[in-house]
């Protein structure tokens, strides 16, 4: 066997199949183009690189795996599957549940003692999944994101949705209502809000101490959690505690709110953290690798709220190109450090106000990770002093 990508995911499953050889693009000249062997690809590597194209015989790790799965639920969309699962595994963890797949474990390192696996998974890993599906799926909206990667939206959606084609009449699917049309023989529950999930499975949600966007995740954790237990636990999903980096609010020396949302890396995020604060005063910095998203909605958007911006990164003349075409107050700052120097110099005395880092792109172009764009955020805005 044949292993595409030495990062966390290829290491994992080499620790399994201990003969297996690992390639990446630093030893193109040793791969056999013409080879039948059974090859297991990392999600990370696209379908365009060289390696993936030249391969005839390709399978996820997730196919890799499949027999060997207990009762799984897949997690996936654009935004809040990291927290949907993370709240699912907090409430499912009397029950011998365990999560994993794009967060915690690579599937090759889960516990196979365990009842129940809950994994957060990606439009690549489903881009090269043909076999392998969840008893139960959950689908959060899908908005444009990683367009270079799979080329376009249409092969992005088509990725999400992949799991519903193998889907059994055994299996339960909550999807968005907008895919009704998509055909699955699985039971499917359809929402449009989370008002509607209320309803189907009986939830109410003042009794939920998170409000949006992560009341959604809430009320889909619980309602996979009560298809499983037959109950609803208010009391635990209240104690679950959030991830840093999204949405954290917290004060400088001044006492004014800043907002620290660097996992907002699509357009998306953003506009559901813009949300939050509508009513604000906002200096909002945008910025980053946006991988080809169409940046429009979020100007579409942005035009009904008192904001200015501060671009910075990789994609700011074009983000400085909208915010002229859509009259809104913008400057080129470059760098995150100057962006919080600036608003600190603007930002004198609103009473309302929020200064918040949800910059619609991924970090890569001046960060290792959307962690360390946060990190550096909070360092740069607790040494103001003046």
């Amino acid at each position: 066997m044949r292993i595409l990508g030495a990062g966390k995911t290829g290491l994992s499953i080499k620790e399994v199949y201990k003969d297996a050889s690992i390639f990446d693009d630093t030893k193109i000249d040793e791969y056999d183009v013409n080879s039948n062997e059974l090859t297991v690809v990392s999600p990370g590597i696209p379908p365009h690189n060289h390696l993936v194209q030249n391969t005839k015989n390709l399978i996820s790790e997730y196919d890799l795996f499949y027999d060997e799965m207990p009762f799984t639920i897949w997690i996936s969309g654009t935004n809040g599957k990291t927290t949907t699962t993370q709240m699912l595994q907090h409430l499912l963890s009397s029950e011998s549940s365990q999560c994993g797949g794009n967060i915690g474990f690579p599937v090759a390192s889960m516990d196979k003692t365990k009842k129940i696996w809950i994994l957060e998974t990606s439009s690549f890993t489903l881009h090269y999944t043909n076999t392998a599906k969840p008893n139960i799926y959950i689908l959060l909206p899908i908005s444009e994101d990683h367009l270079s990667w799979h080329g376009n939206f249409e092969e992005y959606e088509k990725a999400k949705l992949k799991p519903l084609s193998l889907m059994t009449e055994s299996d339960i699917a909550i999807i968005p209502a907008k895919f009704k049309e998509y055909q699955t023989n699985a039971k499917v529950i359809y929402y449009n809000n989370t008002k509607e999930l209320e309803k189907e499975f009986n939830i109410t949600s003042k009794k939920i101490d998170f409000k949006e966007p992560f009341l959604m995740d809430a009320v889909l954790a619980l309602s996979a959690t009560k298809m499983i237990t037959k109950s609803i636990n208010y009391n635990k999903i209240n104690t679950f505690v959030q991830d840093p980096h999204k949405l954290e609010e917290f004060k400088d020396s001044k006492n004014r709110i800043w907002v620290d949302d660097s996992k907002a890396t699509n357009i998306d995020a953003t506009i559901q953290a813009i949300r939050t604060y509508k009513t604000d005063k906002l200096f909002l910095i945008l910025g980053g690798d946006d991988k080809g998203a169409n940046q429009t909605p979020l100007f579409e958007e942005l035009v009904t709220y008192d904001v200015t911006l501060y671009l910075i990164g990789k994609n700011s003349e074009l983000l400085k190109e909208l915010s002229i075409k859509y009259k809104i107050n913008a400057l080129i700052v470059d760098t995150l450090k100057n962006a919080v120097e600036q608003i600190n110099k603007d930002n004198n005395g609103f009473n309302t106000s929020i200064s918040l880092l949800s910059p619609a792109a991924a970090s890569l172009d001046q960060f290792s990770s959307y962690k360390e764009r946060g990190e550096k955020f909070k360092e740069f805005v607790n040494s103001i002093t003046n």
